[in-house]
């Protein structure tokens, strides 16, 4: 017999670690190569875990809601072959002193080992991330410290003074329960206990699953993050529904895709971008990060009725063909539960059509850190001025509105405006006789 760790697989380059949501095996099944032994899930996209070896599950190491690190040891299954990597032997009649040993060891390593900040829901300069490592100052006391910046950001004027009185006042310490929760919770809790619900016996209290937490969670942030301004502007796409409505049965049938409206939007959106550079940025803390790729967001509906934005990579380096592949697979992916970490990472400027829910514009909120995102409203006939040579007159045309929501930290109303008026300026002038 031989003993083989199951180790939580690397999910994506960004992904660092995962939460346990449901087990599918119990200690003692017999588990085929390949067979899924556990569900997980990051804070975009769930995903299975598959067994590499046959053999039978002996130990379980992590239970349900249990936030694990990329390459830790998950389970143990014990193998026919001798092939397996052996698991470590698990001694559980170890000494108190030694286990006070070790203790002190694994808090001694810990304090010495190099502060992440990336977990924070918060932003935090450069500048201040370096003074807290320097300082040895840890996340949790970090986050605690009372900013005076603008939306309460920390300072280095704040952080200097923390060092200087660290030693003379208590330091807030969060509890040991919320350091592993996920990342929206504490927002979430936050915001629901600022304003106390009222019910009756009539009512019926659900709570929110995860993926509602985490939604909750971004959006509560990014209000509170990023001075929202938005811009509107109406598009007549007249040209590029009869385009469609032409071509849509022989591209289908040539390419094996439908041809909705996504990509020919999300093609003009990725032409403006490169016209436009100065909204294809991120923000981090004050510093202004020029994004080289342009990596469109598209949300998308979840089996259970959640939006999720997975991300088409170098978007401007797509042909039409491409393009609707692209939005196609991803949109069929996320219906089908199915994405992975990787399909939601990177984004640096995002889309959603409200317009599927019959919504003629939206405000929708930004995709941090990313500093815009574009809502496409419904499609609607309505009467229009038609200009003329000889003149002008009422006519029915295809139109609809873009709305273009901005970060006014670091994009202005020109900027803002411009933009979205280029993305109507490519659709308007769409080519109706256009091959693809």
């Amino acid at each position: 017999m031989a003993k083989f760790e199951l180790k939580l697989p690397k999910m994506g380059e960004s992904v660092a670690e995962a939460t346990i949501t449901n087990w599918l095996k119990n200690v003692g099944d017999h588990i085929e190569a390949d067979e899924t032994v556990l569900e997980i899930a990051t804070d975009k996209v769930d995903s299975e875990v598959p067994s590499e070896v046959e053999g039978t599950l002996v130990e379980i190491l992590f239970q349900v809601d249990d936030v694990v690190q990329v390459g830790q040891t998950i389970a143990i299954i014990e193998t026919e072959g001798g092939s397996a990597a052996p698991a470590p032997a698990v001694n559980n009649t170890v000494a108190p002193e030694v286990k006070v040993v070790e203790n002190n060891v694994a808090a001694a390593q810990e304090a010495v080992a190099p502060v992440d900040f990336s977990d924070s829901e918060k932003f935090f300069s450069p500048l201040v991330k370096n003074i807290a490592k320097e300082e040895g100052i840890s996340l949790v006391e970090l986050e605690a410290i009372v900013g005076t910046g603008k939306d309460g950001r920390v300072t280095k004027n704040d952080i200097l003074d923390y060092v200087k009185n660290r030693g003379s006042q208590p330091t807030q310490v969060a509890a040991p329960a919320q350091a592993v929760a996920p990342k929206a919770t504490p927002v979430a809790q936050t915001a629901s206990k600022a304003a106390p619900v009222s019910v009756n016996g009539a009512d019926e209290i659900v709570e929110m699953d995860r993926m509602r937490k985490l939604i909750s969670g971004y959006m509560v942030q990014s209000v509170q993050t990023s001075a929202h301004v938005q811009s509107f502007i109406e598009v007549d796409v007249t040209n590029i529904v009869n385009w469609r409505n032409k071509v849509k049965s022989s591209f289908e049938k040539r390419e094996g895709e439908k041809l909705t409206f996504t990509p020919i939007f999300m093609e003009a959106v990725a032409k403006a971008l490169k016209d436009f550079p100065g909204m294809n940025i991120s923000v981090d803390g004050d510093y202004i990060i020029k994004k080289k790729n342009i990596n469109l967001g598209m949300a998308a509906a979840l089996p259970n009725g959640n939006l999720i934005v997975p991300v088409i990579k170098n978007a401007d380096q797509l042909n039409l063909v491409g393009m609707a592949k692209a939005v196609n697979d991803l949109g069929n992916r996320a219906k089908a539960g199915k994405l992975k970490p990787d399909d939601t990472q990177g984004g640096t400027y995002t889309v959603t059509n409200v317009g599927t829910f019959g919504s003629v514009f939206g405000t929708p909120i930004i995709n941090q850190p990313q500093v815009g995102i574009l809502a496409l409203g419904a499609i609607r006939k309505v009467p229009a001025v038609i200009e003329t040579p000889e003149g002008d007159f009422i006519g029915i045309r295809q139109k609809m509105f873009l709305s273009h929501s901005y970060d006014h930290r670091v994009v202005d109303g020109a900027l803002g405006g411009q933009f979205v008026q280029r993305v109507a300026q490519i659709l308007e002038a769409f080519d109706p006789n256009r091959e693809v």
